[in-house]
């Protein structure tokens, strides 16, 4: 397997976004690594530069490719620029008609194909249940309850919605982006951790009595899967991603009130949790995502 990252090229950061990292690549690039590796199949992740590079250099060649739609790009563009959401959607449509197939999560699927687009499959979201997983808490003592949010600090994760809450014990934020160091200053009660990785990442999470999860536009959520992993139960709003994952009462609480919902959640049974969490390992979302490959013989 050969991935084709950022890594490779030189990059300029993302307007608005900084941390998000764009390359300087062009299609004859692209050709020539494909060339060299002579792929059996090619897969496109995301509709950023190397995106949009790798379906040129594909369709030069004559080689189908599938794509998968994981973030609402139009939404996201349109709260930091007036781009209209139709013109935007009509570019994202545009890039996607081109593959073979276009692997969303099943969350989404009937929204997508309501925009008109084609060709969708379904394609669930795993987790490593090995690394997230209940832990005992080692750190520094926490005033209970501990309310935590894991993801990226920016302004289409609705966090205010969380940080405004009127909620007994400790709210902890886990992840970087450019919303950071403005929601410090407004929130110096909050513990703002910054990003965090690997055991040290689950470690954290599995400390929490509950994880929040303040976003309207994500179209899954797999941080909700790695919070249960780690039996921790999840507080949403009922839509998109959540209502998919989240069973009331059993792995979390969904509301249009956050704070109930939260509160709702300290009495969810952490080994149910787990237990939802176990039936989605990498192991089945890796199987899916093979069968769904456009492979050229």
């Amino acid at each position: 397997m050969l991935l084709i990252t950022p890594d490779r090229f030189k990059t300029l950061p993302c307007p608005t976004y900084p941390e998000i990292r764009l390359s300087l690549v062009v299609p004859a690039t692209i050709r020539k690594i494909l060339d060299d590796f002579d792929p059996h199949a090619v897969h496109i992740a995301t509709e950023g530069p190397i995106g949009w590079m790798t379906r040129s250099a594909c369709r030069q060649r004559d080689f189908a490719f599938t794509t998968s739609y994981h973030t609402r790009f139009p939404e996201y563009v349109r709260m930091r620029a007036p781009v209209p959401l139709p013109m935007s959607y009509a570019v994202i449509r545009g890039f996607h008609r081109a593959a073979r197939r276009t692997m969303a999560a099943p969350t989404i699927l009937d929204e997508l194909e309501s925009k008109a687009f084609t060709n969708l499959v379904s394609w669930s979201r795993g987790v490593d249940i090995d690394l997230f997983r209940p832990r005992a808490w080692l750190g520094d003592a926490i005033s209970r309850p501990l309310f935590l949010y894991v993801g990226r600090v920016a302004v289409e994760k609705n966090l205010p919605a969380f940080l405004d809450l009127n909620l007994p014990g400790t709210k902890w934020v886990i992840g970087d982006g450019p919303a950071l160091e403005s929601l410090r200053r407004a929130y110096p009660e909050v513990h703002f951790t910054g990003a965090k990785q690997g055991v040290d990442l689950a470690t954290h999470i599995a400390a929490a009595d509950v994880f929040v999860f303040p976003s309207r536009t994500d179209t899954f959520g797999i941080v909700l899967l790695e919070a249960m992993a780690c039996g921790v139960p999840v507080a949403a709003f009922p839509v998109t991603g959540p209502k998919y994952i989240v069973r009331e009462g059993s792995n979390g609480c969904l509301d249009i009130d956050l704070g109930a919902a939260a509160l709702r959640a300290l009495a969810v049974s952490r080994q149910q949790c787990r237990d939802y969490a176990t039936n989605h390992s990498w192991e089945s979302c890796t199987r899916q995502f093979l069968d769904n490959l456009a492979v050229n013989a």
